[in-house]
């Protein structure tokens, strides 16, 4: 059995795929507004009232796997009580923590509980990236990659969040380019990073750019500046062709010799579905196959790397 805990539209996305998938779930949300919409939604009712009401009439120990699909700001403490309450499997949504404090100590915390937990990081099964995987793998690996982590500033500014959320936005939705890039070609071996400025809501940086080199010997740069024009992107290049994603969703395709840039047709029926690389990364969860999973204690890892590259630490080198 599985327990979803939050009502709000990324576990609607949830609900429909663990419905295709045909395995049994319960959800549970807080307030009676967000279970309404998702009835409405998916067809199910969640138990409302949260996962401390919940647990006064329920023992937890049935259910073998947890998904977290909360705000940003409760993804920590829930999982921590999907841990104390003896669920054993957790998918949590990205980035498992409001700050890099609060998931270092929950990586700590399951790894002292045994627990397994995995930071969902959807864009890793993206039938575009599986597709370049593969491509990567027939030339041989990577040789360089760079990506643009650009953020439209001027629209989250204006966004009403949790406090703390937008204070750590390179954290809460950023990561999601920078774990696509790593992901491909390699996390940082040695880095070296630079920011400037700041706004009122992410007053630490607002402009970045870096370098470095990756484990898989690979030479990356990167750059973003959310107070000007651009949008999220990823490129890898090999001996043969340089690996296109803008938009991260699409894959397009240089191959040497050539200036052309040609479309790469991919089944991405599942992806059409469902929220993109939604069905392969639960269904990977589910079926403990781990190879394109996230792990909490990757994670830790990682999340130095992210509070270097936004500024939120003194040193940017590695």
């Amino acid at each position: 059995m599985i327990l979803m805990i939050g009502a709000g539209p990324m576990a609607q996305e949830y609900a429909k795929v663990l419905k295709g998938l045909e395995r049994d779930f319960i959800v549970i949300g807080r307030s009676e507004a967000s279970a309404v919409k998702f009835q409405e939604a998916t067809g199910v009712s969640p138990f409302i009232g949260g996962l401390d009401k919940f647990c006064e009439s329920e023992d937890l120990k049935p259910f073998e796997f947890g998904i977290v699909t909360t705000g940003v700001e409760q993804l920590a403490p829930t999982t921590i009580k999907l841990i104390d309450h003896g669920v054993k499997n957790i998918l949590v949504e990205k980035p498992a923590g409001l700050d890099a404090q609060e998931i270092t100590e929950l990586a700590d915390y399951a790894a002292s509980n045994d627990v397994k937990v995995y930071v969902a990081y959807n864009r890793r099964f993206f039938s575009s990236l599986l597709a370049a995987k593969e491509i990567i793998e027939q030339d041989g690996g990577v040789q360089s990659f760079n990506f643009e982590l650009t953020e439209w500033g001027h629209v989250i500014a204006k966004l009403e969040k949790a406090e703390g959320v937008k204070e750590n936005w390179f954290l809460a939705n950023t990561t999601h380019v920078t774990d696509m890039a790593f992901h491909l070609g390699g996390f940082p071996e040695h880095l070296s990073c630079f920011f400037s400025g700041g706004k009122e809501w992410h007053e630490r940086s607002y402009n970045f750019s870096g370098a470095g080199v990756s484990d898989s010997g690979a030479l990356f740069a990167y750059h973003g500046n959310w107070g000007a024009p651009g949008r999220w992107s990823v490129e890898v290049l090999t001996s043969a062709h340089r690996l296109i994603f803008r938009p991260m969703e699409k894959l397009q395709i240089q191959k040497l010799g050539s200036v052309a840039i040609e479309p790469v047709e991919v089944d991405d029926s599942l992806d059409a579905q469902y929220k993109p690389g939604l069905y392969k990364q639960t269904e990977a969860f589910l079926n403990a196959d781990t190879s394109n999973l996230c792990s909490l204690d990757d994670q830790k890892k990682h999340i130095e790397l992210y509070s270097r590259m936004a500024g939120y630490t003194s040193s940017g080198y590695l």
